[in-house]
């Protein structure tokens, strides 16, 4: 049986953000909020059965093989996943019953959390250490 990789080439990732990223301006621009199923479809779609069209698509343009480029961990990019789906199901569904200022709260943090990501600060990655270090700290407090 096949493993899957524990890490994911960083050009794939960074693909991704970018999808997530123009599907918010094309939305905010626009205002055809559907747009934002393609990210949120594929992120779904990664999530539940591990298979992200948009990342798969993005393969195709790889030069190199995947070994070759810088490694983003597959449990960190995973819980990021899950954050940005999070944001956007929330935000397609506030747009659909007109809940304007809702859903432009959250496509703006998912959008900016994918753009600061792009530039190299990953605010998922931070939220994701913070919390294992509160459950760490609650661990051993519980023990003591």
């Amino acid at each position: 049986m096949s493993q899957r990789p524990s890490s994911i080439p960083r050009p794939l990732v960074r693909t991704n953000q970018w999808v997530i990223v123009a599907s918010v301006a094309a939305t905010w621009i626009t205002g055809f909020y559907w747009v934002l199923l393609l990210p949120l479809l594929s992120g779904l779609s990664g999530l539940l059965f591990h298979y992200n069209p948009v990342m798969q698509l993005a393969k195709h343009f790889l030069r190199k093989p995947a070994s070759f480029y810088v490694p983003e961990d597959r449990d960190q990019q995973k819980f990021n996943q899950t954050i940005a789906v999070s944001c956007l199901i929330v935000g397609f569904f506030s747009y659909l019953i007109h809940w304007t200022v809702l859903a432009i709260v959250f496509t703006a943090i998912v959008g900016l959390a994918a753009f600061i990501a792009i530039l190299g600060f990953c605010i998922g990655c931070f939220i994701h250490f913070q919390w294992s270090q509160y459950r760490q700290r609650r661990k051993a407090k519980i023990e003591s």
